[in-house]
């Protein structure tokens, strides 16, 4: 590319340069969170006296009944498995991430669980929960492709695994004694497959399934953070705003209740993670979880849950309001799904128009349905994401976020683990007119990048 190629960002902007622009930070915009809805659902629970005992006392250890029953109703209006869900296989949590690490202290042994695969580029705040429960230096990145996750890689990665046990004689849980509430697995994989963090991708329904029988293969527990798969809209804007109110794909748990005649034990091979952080508020800190009716009563008996039951129970009550009365449900499709859509087209908009000219790219580009949070964009050539991060935020009072903070910790010597090309831009935070003035910014210092890299 000579410098004559590189077309400059043109833009007469009214947003001075003093307006710092945070392309970084995955938290939902001001606007976009809903006190008066929380505050008509705290005042119905805690106006009625009958709730008194219930809500501000300890909870069950599986979580509040009531919002049990109408997670299970909701979330198989949504998903639409082949049989309705029921909520013995839901287990209420304190949200998605402290749910991960309940995961893995009743469902993991440090010593005998091999080790924990995280699908790359990962969410990278996943990792320090991994590691507070003894994986230091046995994460391992799995790269992902056009369909999601590579399984060839994986496959070799766990295979390669399970030979090093064999010889080491690791056989047997080493550290947890046999309990009938719980299941100690070989393997963790971790993956994010709808509308991923970071990386924005949708794992294919064909590679769920394949995702599965491996998993199955190496008895290996697939935990999935389905946090955004309610966030969705058409990714052309031609189509107009549209209610979207039936998942793009079913979740690898749904598959795994079904597939191949279902789960090949009580337990199965599946967990999915549900949080209200990205729906509701992340304040809420309330989430829960769906597997099969053992490994939800297993997670229940985790030591923090059973002393005092599950976490988040007066909160708890207030999302069951929210869902009984629609509440969430209109909020979702009204609301949070024009509100992000509209700040989704005006990113892309901006990045077709100044960035993928300069020969960024995008993973699966072509997608019809877009959603979530986050776009994850590669840098043309040997330009560095970690310099273009610090220039963003040095010359343009913008922060983005570079492509190595997504690494999987303990696995950088592994090529398909660095990103040190790429970069994730996320639209949820920013007031919805700044978005585009951020990308041209982005654009700015790409091509002062690029004009180091010519005359070197």
């Amino acid at each position: 590319m000579t410098l004559r190629s590189i077309s400059p960002a043109r833009h007469a902007s009214v947003i001075p340069k003093s307006r710092h622009i945070d392309l970084l930070r995955g938290w939902p915009n001001p606007s976009l969170l809903p006190p008066r809805q929380l505050d008509h659902a705290s005042t119905n629970i805690l106006s009625d006296p009958r709730n008194t005992a219930d809500v501000l006392c300890y909870a069950p250890d599986e979580g509040y009944g009531p919002l049990r029953t109408e997670i299970a109703r909701w979330l198989t209006e949504f998903y639409q498995p082949s049989k309705p869900i029921t909520d013995e296989r839901i287990c209420i949590s304190g949200g998605a991430s402290q749910n991960l690490a309940c995961i893995l202290q009743t469902f993991t042994d440090a010593v005998y669980t091999r080790n924990v695969w995280m699908v790359a580029p990962t969410y990278y705040l996943a990792c320090r929960i991994f590691t507070d429960n003894g994986f230091d230096n046995r994460l391992r990145a799995v790269p992902e492709d056009d369909e999601g996750i590579d399984l060839e890689y994986l496959e070799r990665g766990l295979k390669h695994s399970e030979d090093e046990a064999l010889r080491n004689g690791n056989t047997e849980p080493r550290i947890k004694t046999p309990k009938s509430w719980r299941k100690i697995y070989k393997h963790i994989i971790y993956a994010v497959p709808t509308f991923a963090n970071p990386s924005g991708r949708l794992m294919s329904f064909r590679r769920r399934q394949q995702l599965v029988r491996l998993a199955r293969k190496y008895d290996a527990l697939v935990v999935t953070d389905d946090v955004y798969d309610m966030l969705q809209w058409p990714s052309d804007p031609k189509e107009g705003s549209r209610r979207m109110d039936r998942a793009v794909l079913p979740r690898i748990v749904d598959i795994d209740r079904d597939l191949d005649g279902g789960p090949i034990d009580d337990f199965g091979h599946a967990v999915s993670n549900g949080s209200f952080s990205k729906i509701v508020a992340p304040g809420c800190r309330t989430g829960w979880a769906e597997g099969t009716p053992a490994l939800a009563y297993g997670l229940s008996q985790t030591g923090s849950s059973r002393s005092g039951g599950a976490p988040s129970h007066l909160v708890a009550s207030f999302m069951y309001q929210l869902l009984a009365e629609g509440t969430l449900q209109r909020r979702i499709y009204e609301e949070l799904q024009p509100g992000y859509s509209a700040r989704y087209y005006e990113m892309m908009s901006a990045i077709k128009q100044h960035l993928l000219p300069l020969g960024l790219t995008m993973p699966q580009a072509n997608k019809s349905v877009a959603g979530g949070y986050f776009i994850w964009l590669t840098l043309p050539g040997s330009l560095d994401s970690t310099r273009v991060y610090k220039r963003a935020l040095a010359e343009e009072n913008l922060t983005i976020i570079s492509g190595p903070r997504f690494k999987v910790d303990g696995d950088e010597q592994n090529a398909h683990s660095r990103f040190e090309s790429d970069l994730r831009l996320c639209y949820a935070w920013e007031d919805k007119d700044v978005l585009a003035e951020g990308v041209i910014r982005l654009a700015r210092v790409i091509q002062r990048e690029m004009k180091n890299d010519l005359v070197k």
